[in-house]
């Protein structure tokens, strides 16, 4: 996903005044993926919204201070909506790839067992039976866990909305030298 361009920058402005635009406009970026991730299917705009937290983190780490408490209070909700969407991402990663390994599990044992002729003895000598059951044993652990960390994100962001955070934001920024 690209960044946004931040438009009317004045190098000959103040460093607040620029900040705020540079902030107002990574705020406005994070904001537009809520359409979006109101379905937990949408694993790439969720993904997304993960790197518009992670450069708005990025900017408030920078320039966060010239914001005073607004500031420090935006920064950490940048950094708590990167690290939950973070891990979403994680599930969303792992589970594939688990479900790719025992695709190649199944492959290993089904030529196992043709070489074997398919033999009574064959069945229980597959070499990666074991393997299925914690497999598929992480697969619903790490969806749970998804699910979870969704609800929780989605009730924060909600939260969020719900109070005005961003309107706050906005006014706080809008201010000279607060």
């Amino acid at each position: 996903m690209r960044a946004h361009g931040v438009r009317g920058l004045d190098p000959d402005g103040s460093f607040r005044a620029n900040a705020a635009r540079i902030v107002r406009t990574r705020l406005d970026e994070l904001y537009a993926f809520d359409p979006a991730i109101r379905d937990p299917d949408r694993v790439t705009e969720l993904h997304d919204m993960r790197i518009a937290a992670k450069r708005l983190r990025y900017v408030l780490e920078i320039v966060g201070f010239s914001f005073g408490k607004v500031g420090a209070r935006l920064e950490g909700e940048a950094r708590w909506l990167q690290e939950v969407l973070g891990e979403i991402h994680d599930a969303d990663v792992l589970v594939p790839e688990i479900d790719a390994h025992v695709a190649r599990l199944r492959e290993q044992d089904r030529v196992f067992l043709v070489a074997a002729d398919r033999s009574p003895e064959a069945f229980a000598a597959l070499p990666n039976r074991a393997a299925y059951v914690g497999l598929e044993a992480l697969v619903v652990a790490t969806t749970a866990r998804r699910t979870v960390l969704y609800a929780t994100f989605l009730d924060r962001w909600d939260t969020l909305r719900r109070t005005g955070f961003r309107e706050r934001v906005r006014q706080a920024l809008a201010k000279p030298g607060s």
